[in-house]
C-alpha cells in the first residue's frame, strides 16, 4: 500500500519502537505542492538517504556534534522521513511569547548518544581526578529481528566509537524505558467507586429445566409477542424470563459461529446442486461417455451459479429507494408521452397555399 499525504505530514512520532519500514517507501512529488496557504509543508528526503534502523529514539539523551560545552539534551520526537531529531525544552522562539513555541530539531548525523560518566585519573600529584561525559560517536545495529509478541522490530545498539576515545568498545546501549503513568486518586463525586464496580446488580430469574423447555415452544413465543402488541388480549406469565423468547433477536447475527454455519450451509447446498446435475446427466447419457456427461454437468452447474450470482446482485441493487425512483421515472415518462399524444391529436393547421391535404385537395381538383 502506498503512502498518503496525511501519513507523511504526521510522520513525527514519540514512540521509540519500529513497527514497520514504511518510512522507506518513496514519497510522490506532488505531496510537496501546497493546495492553500493553510496546508502544512510536506518534506521528505530521498529514499537512499533515509535511515532504516534508528538508534536515536525518543527518551535518549544526546549531545550535538560540534558543541564545545557538551550540553546534554533529551530527545522529544523523531521524523523518519526527514531524518530530523526534535529536542525537548529547546524552543526556537524563546523570549517571543507572541509566537507559537517550536522545538529545535537537528539532523540525525549530528546526534551523539550519551553513555555515562568516566573518571579520569590524575596524572600529576597536584591534580584531582575529574569525571567527564562519554558519548557514542558511532552506533551500529546488530541482530535485527521481528518480535511476534510485541509486534515490533528489535535489535541491539552497539557503540563502535566514543568521544572522547575509550579503549572499551562494543558497549551495548539499553533502550530508553517509558515513564510510568501517574494514576490520580479517583474523585468520589465524578468517578465510580471500586465497590460499585464489583457489585453484582443483575440477578437472573430462577426457573426449572422443565419450565425452560416448555417456554421455548412456538406457542409460548407467539403468546409473548401478542402480549407485547396487545397486553390485554391474552394473559401472559410476566415472571417468565424475557431472554428465552428473544434469543434470535438479541443474538448477534454476525458472530463467528453463525457466519461459519451459514458458510457451511452454502457449501453443502452447492455440493448437493452439483451432485444433482451429475445425476441428471448420467441418467440421460444419450450415447455420451461418462466423462463428457460430467463435463456437461459441471458446465451447467457453473452456469447456474452465475445466474444465481447475477440475480442476487440485481436483488441487492433493487433497493427500496431505487424502486421508488424507477416508479417515479416511469410515471413521468408516461405523463410526458400522454402530453405529446394530446398535443398531436389537437393539432390544427391553418389553410395556406403551400399545404397539401389529401382529401380536400382531391375534391378541389374534381370541382
Amino acid at each position: 500500500m502506498s503512502l498518503t499525504r496525511i501519513q507523511v505530514q504526521r510522520a513525527t512520532t514519540v514512540s521509540p519502537w519500529t513497527r514497520d519500514f514504511r518510512h522507506l517507501l518513496p514519497v510522490p512529488k506532488h505531496f510537496q505542492n501546497r493546495q492553500t496557504w493553510f496546508d502544512p509543508i510536506t518534506k521528505a528526503v530521498r529514499v537512499k538517504d533515509r535511515i532504516k534502523y534508528w538508534n536515536v529514539v525518543p527518551g535518549d539523551q544526546i549531545c550535538i556534534r560540534g558543541d564545545t560545552r557538551k550540553t546534554i539534551h533529551e530527545v522529544l520526537s523523531i521524523n523518519k522521513f526527514t531524518n530530523r531529531v526534535y529536542l525537548k525544552g529547546a524552543n526556537l522562539h524563546e523570549g517571543k511569547p507572541y509566537k507559537t513555541p517550536v522545538n529545535r530539531s537537528v539532523h540525525y548525523s549530528r546526534c551523539m548518544l550519551y553513555i555515562g560518566e568516566q573518571v579520569l585519573q590524575a596524572t600529576s600529584p597536584g591534580e584531582q581526578s575529574k569525571a567527564i561525559s562519554v558519548f557514542a560517536r558511532r552506533v551500529g545495529a546488530r541482530d535485527p529481528h521481528w518480535d511476534p509478541i510485541l509486534y515490533r522490530w528489535n535489535w541491539k545498539r552497539l557503540v563502535l566509537a566514543t568521544d572522547p576515545y575509550t579503549p572499551k568498545t562494543k558497549i551495548e546501549l539499553e533502550w530508553p524505558q517509558p515513564e510510568e503513568r501517574e494514576h490520580k486518586e479517583p474523585n468520589p463525586l465524578l468517578d465510580t467507586t471500586p465497590e460499585a464496580v464489583r457489585e453484582i446488580t443483575y440477578k437472573p430469574p430462577v426457573f426449572s429445566l422443565s419450565k425452560l423447555i416448555s417456554l421455548q415452544s412456538d406457542a409460548a413465543e407467539k403468546a409473548y409477542l401478542r402480549t407485547l402488541f396487545n397486553p390485554s388480549a391474552v394473559p401472559f406469565d410476566t415472571s417468565a424470563p424475557m431472554e428465552v423468547h428473544l434469543t434470535k433477536e438479541l443474538s448477534n447475527p454476525h458472530s463467528r459461529a453463525k457466519k461459519q454455519a451459514r458458510w457451511q450451509a452454502a457449501v453443502k447446498r452447492k455440493s448437493t446442486l452439483f451432485k444433482k446435475f451429475i445425476a441428471q446427466e448420467l441418467k440421460n447419457i444419450n450415447g455420451r461417455s461418462i466423462r463428457d456427461a460430467r463435463a456437461e454437468a459441471a458446465f451447467k452447474y457453473r452456469q447456474k451459479l452465475e445466474e444465481e450470482r447475477k440475480s442476487e446482485k440485481k436483488r441487492r441493487w433493487l433497493t427500496k429507494d431505487r424502486l421508488e425512483k424507477m416508479d417515479r421515472k416511469s410515471k413521468r415518462k408516461a405523463r410526458k408521452a400522454e402530453k405529446q399524444k394530446e398535443k398531436l391529436s389537437q393539432l390544427v393547421l391553418r389553410d395556406a397555399p403551400n399545404q397539401f391535404i389529401p382529401g380536400k385537395s382531391a375534391r378541389r381538383q374534381e370541382a
